[in-house]
């Protein structure tokens, strides 16, 4: 299936409504030089993706995370401090 789409002096195309929900494209897009023309393809949802940085850090938030390695760069201190080094 091929559709003509206007292209505006600035450079500007509108992918037709259906194209865009069929394929999940939101604000952005990715351009990939073809060798006959050009591919759009949708920018990946990354918080859809399997193993996603949530899922890692159990839900905890950056000033959780922040606050922990914090904690325990002091604990490391004290231990240093302690035991000189040892």
């Amino acid at each position: 299936m091929s559709e003509v789409v206007k292209i505006t002096k600035k450079g500007q195309a509108t992918i037709p409504k259906h194209l865009r929900e069929k394929f999940g494209f939101t604000d952005r897009a990715i351009v990939v030089e073809a060798e006959d023309g050009i591919i759009f393809k949708p920018v990946p949802d990354i918080s859809k993706e399997k193993g996603s940085l949530k899922d890692i850090f159990e839900e905890k938030t950056v000033k959780e995370l922040i606050d922990e390695v914090r904690r325990e760069d002091r604990e490391k201190e004290r231990f240093m401090k302690k035991y000189g080094g040892i």
